[in-house]
C-alpha cells in the first residue's frame, strides 16, 4: 500500500482521494470539455463510472500501483480536479502522470502548481526514476503543463488511441530524478 500524503501548495490542498469525491468526480469529468481530450475518459460519465473509478484507485493504491489526489482549492476548499502517479512499476522506478481539471479552473495555473507537488512526492516521497506522461496533440494546454514541470517530450505517437470513432496522435513525455535534482528548483 502506498502511504499518501497531504500536499499544501500556495493555492492547492491535494489529498487523498475519498467516497464523497464521487459526485464532484462525476460532475467536472463529465463535461464534454474534460472528456474530449482525455484518453480514457467517457462521456457521458455516468454515477457508475465515477464510482468504478473511485473503487479501482483505492484498490490500486492497495497494491502499490497507483496514487492519486484530489485536487482542492486551498482557501476555498472546492474541488478542481484529479492528479494521478499510475501504473507504478517497481522494478523499474518509472510511473506515469495523468491529471484533468474542471473546465471552471482552467488558464489559472492550478494544474502546474499541482503537478510540480506530484512530481516532488513522485522523485522524492516515492523514490522514482522516471516519471513519464501522455496527451492526445489537440490539447497542447497539457504538453505546456508538462514542459514547465521539467518535461521533455521524447515522441509522437501517431494515431495511438481512437476518441469518439476518430484516431489521435498522442505525444510522450517524460522527466528524469537526474534532470529533476540537476533543475535550478529540483
Amino acid at each position: 500500500m502506498i502511504e499518501q500524503p497531504l500536499i499544501e501548495t500556495l493555492r492547492l490542498r491535494l489529498r487523498p482521494l475519498a467516497r464523497s469525491d464521487i459526485s464532484a468526480i462525476r460532475m467536472t469529468a463529465g463535461k464534454r470539455e474534460v472528456a474530449d481530450t482525455m484518453i480514457s475518459l467517457p462521456h457521458p460519465y455516468r454515477a457508475i463510472e465515477a464510482e468504478r473509478y473511485f473503487d479501482r484507485q483505492q484498490a490500486e493504491r492497495e497494491a502499490g500501483q497507483s496514487v492519486t489526489f484530489a485536487i482542492e482549492h486551498l482557501a476555498q476548499g472546492f474541488f478542481c480536479g484529479l492528479i494521478e502517479l499510475r501504473d507504478i512499476d517497481r522494478e523499474h522506478s518509472l510511473g506515469e502522470l495523468s491529471f484533468w481539471l474542471a473546465v471552471e479552473h482552467w488558464g489559472k495555473g492550478y494544474m502546474s502548481e499541482g503537478v510540480q507537488a506530484v512530481v516532488r512526492y513522485g522523485f522524492e516521497g516515492l523514490g522514482l526514476n522516471r516519471l513519464y506522461a501522455y496527451h492526445m496533440l489537440r490539447n497542447p494546454a497539457s504538453g505546456v503543463v508538462l514542459a514547465r514541470n521539467g518535461f521533455k517530450q521524447e515522441g509522437l505517437l501517431r494515431q495511438r488511441v481512437r476518441k469518439w470513432g476518430q484516431f489521435e496522435d498522442v505525444a510522450l513525455w517524460a522527466f528524469l530524478r537526474q534532470d529533476w535534482l540537476e533543475a535550478p528548483d529540483g
